[in-house]
């Protein structure tokens, strides 16, 4: 059955810094309208819950809203996923099934991941955006519905459209209003309101008395982090650290960022098929036996090579790199090599 938006499932965003109240302004201006909109993101911040927060504020609040990954299914299944099947349509289509886009009638529907869904799929999705009908797969009658279309990701879009990857017809039709979710680096005033609610909730479900808080040393930890991962990661650290408290008495001293940390771990890497290319050259040489400035200019060498590699395109570097668009930028600016930088500001360009 269908889940409306003001379920358990979709709690509201939690935060106060000014960049993260933007974001719920942009919110509330965009939730009244029935038109679709793009939420972009990093990993781990929360892109889900904006489109939760978008479809409780809407007239659809009482309607469903349903979800699904579109990284999470491979091209034939997620085309019947979303739109259904007729009965004798593929081998094992016994009997008729309705899609997400049915079951979201009258209501929204949120697609994650969008950029990985193929050619086909983007072309069924770009004509029930500007129509409101489709076709079930193996059938030939056109189905109409009425579903506001909420869609997110966490690749630089415009540049996947310009190398052909992306319709950029559907990407016209998405971002009517792009939504943009900032990283937990870019609002610091709420990591220790988010790990407090974290901690709180991980101390319900163990059964415990009362979460003591955080030592200022524990709490100083958690500011420090870079947070690649975003809020998610920062709860898994919370949970992780509040549930292998010794005394759950006194206040959580032990922040385990790295739960892969052991003196038993292996040594030698396992190779992946699928991992980022590196560069050949060694680490440069430096006269500094300082390890943090070694490393510093080892990663701004590496960040001037990929952007010279993919002339400076931002979103090929940063897969050249492994990294989002969004972590790229970030390291971008750590270097002072954005617009405005300290050094070589052309390279963002």
């Amino acid at each position: 059955m269908a889940r409306a938006a003001n379920q358990p499932d979709n709690p509201t965003p939690i935060g106060q810094a000014p960049a993260f109240m933007d974001m719920l302004a942009h919110i509330s201006l965009a939730a009244p309208l029935s038109r679709p909109v793009l939420v972009i993101g990093e990993r781990g911040t929360g892109k889900e819950l904006v489109a939760g927060r978008l479809a409780y504020l809407s007239p659809r609040w009482d309607h469903p809203f349903i979800k699904l990954n579109c990284a999470a299914l491979p091209d034939t299944l997620l085309d019947s996923e979303l739109f259904g099947h007729e009965a004798g349509a593929f081998t094992g289509a016994q009997r008729r099934r309705a899609g997400r886009f049915e079951l979201a009638d009258r209501g929204t529907i949120f697609l994650d991941e969008i950029a990985t869904a193929s050619q086909a799929v983007q072309e069924k999705l770009l004509r029930i955006i500007e129509y409101g009908a489709f076709e079930r797969v193996g059938g030939g009658d056109p189905i109409r519905v009425d579903v506001r279309v909420v869609a997110a990701t966490n690749v630089h879009l415009p540049d996947l459209a310009a190398a052909g990857k992306f319709r950029p017809d559907l990407l016209d039709r998405l971002s009517f209003d792009v939504i943009t979710v900032p990283p937990l680096r870019a609002r610091t005033d709420d990591i220790a309101i988010l790990a407090d609610h974290f901690a709180q909730k991980m101390t319900s479900e163990l059964g415990r008395d009362f979460f003591a808080g955080f030592t200022p040393q524990a709490m100083e930890k958690l500011q420090r982090h870079d947070w690649p991962g975003n809020v998610r990661e920062l709860r898994n650290v919370v949970e992780r650290s509040v549930y292998r408290m010794r005394d759950p008495e006194k206040r959580l001293a032990d922040i385990i960022l790295d739960p892969f940390t052991s003196v038993h771990r292996p040594t030698t890497p396992i190779p992946s098929p699928t991992a980022a290319p590196h560069p050949t050259e060694p680490p440069p040489t430096t006269q500094s036996h300082n390890f943090a400035d070694a490393t510093r200019a080892y990663e701004a060498r590496l960040l001037r090579q990929a952007l010279e590699a993919c002339r400076y395109n931002q979103a090929e570097a940063a897969r050249r790199l492994g990294l989002s668009y969004y972590q790229f930028r970030h390291h971008l600016r750590v270097h002072g090599m954005l617009p405005g930088g300290k050094e070589e500001p052309a390279a963002a360009q």
